[in-house]
């Protein structure tokens, strides 16, 4: 796990939307973090993964902005916000294996045939039984 210095990321107090009653107007329980990828002592690479993600909550100028205002209180939503950078860049660290293309299997080609002839002799069987005029 990558730890992010506490001087590397801004945290402002802002006013949380949504219910909350006459208190929502008073107290200022949400908050915006605010970290310059550029600007940080994390290694070239990862800054220049961090900036190739299409997330909008990157701007143009390289900085990632997180509102936190999921829980009632300040402290609860600073973790929160906090756990999400981490989140972000932990994500940008991993590089995923490369995919080499595959080709389906002789049998499981013959296995799909097969319970396609089935599924369509099973509609075939719902029409209507086709009724000699001569039997009444």
């Amino acid at each position: 796990m990558i730890l992010i210095p506490e001087t590397e990321y801004e945290l402002s107090a802002i006013r949380a939307q949504g219910a909350g009653g006459q208190n929502v107007n008073k107290v200022s329980s949400a908050i915006h973090l605010r970290f310059d990828i550029q600007a940080s002592t994390l290694s070239d690479w990862l800054k220049e993964r961090l900036m190739h993600l299409k997330d909008n909550r990157i701007t143009a100028e390289g900085v990632l902005v997180l509102k936190a205002q999921q829980y009632r209180t300040q402290e609860a939503n600073k973790k929160d916000a906090i756990a999400r950078l981490h989140e972000i860049v932990s994500a940008a660290n991993q590089v995923k294996p490369t995919r080499y293309a595959t080709r389906p299997s002789y049998g499981s080609k013959q296995r799909r045939l097969e319970s396609k002839t089935q599924r369509g002799q099973i509609k075939r069987m719902r029409g209507k039984i086709a009724s000699d005029k001569n039997e009444h």
